[in-house]
């Protein structure tokens, strides 16, 4: 049986105008892709009126608690000793948005009790992912 992480967490949409706003967010890990976290925020947090999600690499998460972190669509930093902030580059421009660190600490500790930390790639299929795609050519 494969266990899925669902968080709900509370965001700070970080926005020049008029204010900053709080909107709900639900943070997910799933052990069938195991170096990937998922973050989905609700239609109210995005400019288009559409759902948004974002895949990023777990570690990726775990380094921007203590120092800046990502290099490509996805960035994470700390905000102090109680936020963490993330920030996401897409062609319609950036996001920002601050969550409680404590929150991304008790996600992260419930992904690593599932699949630790350097164990991940003995969670992937890669003779079943192969025989898909040599299907789908």
């Amino acid at each position: 049986m494969s266990t899925v992480i669902d968080q709900a967490v509370q965001v700070r949409l970080i926005a020049s105008a008029p204010q900053d706003r709080a909107v709900p967010a639900q943070l997910r890990y799933a052990p069938s892709d195991p170096f990937a976290v998922h973050i989905a925020f609700p239609p109210v947090a995005s400019l288009d009126g559409a759902d948004v999600a974002w895949a990023f690499a777990r570690e990726l998460l775990a380094d921007g608690l203590t120092s800046p972190a990502g290099a490509g669509d996805v960035h994470v930093w700390p905000c102090g000793p109680d936020r963490t902030v993330l920030e996401f580059h897409a062609p319609e421009g950036i996001a920002m948005v601050q969550i409680a660190t404590a929150e991304v600490r008790r996600f992260l500790a419930r992904s690593y009790a599932v699949v630790p930390a350097g164990r991940e790639g003995g969670r992937l299929d890669v003779d079943s992912d192969v025989a898909a795609l040599l299907r789908e050519a």
